[in-house]
């Protein structure tokens, strides 16, 4: 399965919150929609690597299911 907690570790090394995140222009029903565990678009997350200035692998990552 694809894990975001990348992402949340991203953003808190690079000290964006999700009010910044969403003044870039991120939607917040995407970024609650993935805190939740449901997949998104590669479009979105091309656009949170614009965002963040990071690879992919800073925002998901595959484990496998137990």
């Amino acid at each position: 399965m694809i894990s975001y907690e990348p992402l949340f570790r991203t953003m808190k090394e690079k000290n964006i919150t999700t009010y910044k995140l969403f003044k870039a222009g991120f939607s917040s029903s995407i970024y609650y929609s993935m805190k939740n565990g449901n997949s998104v678009s590669t479009n979105t997350i091309d656009n949170l690597c614009r965002i963040l200035e990071c690879k992919v692998s800073d925002v998901m990552e595959y484990v496998e299911d137990k």
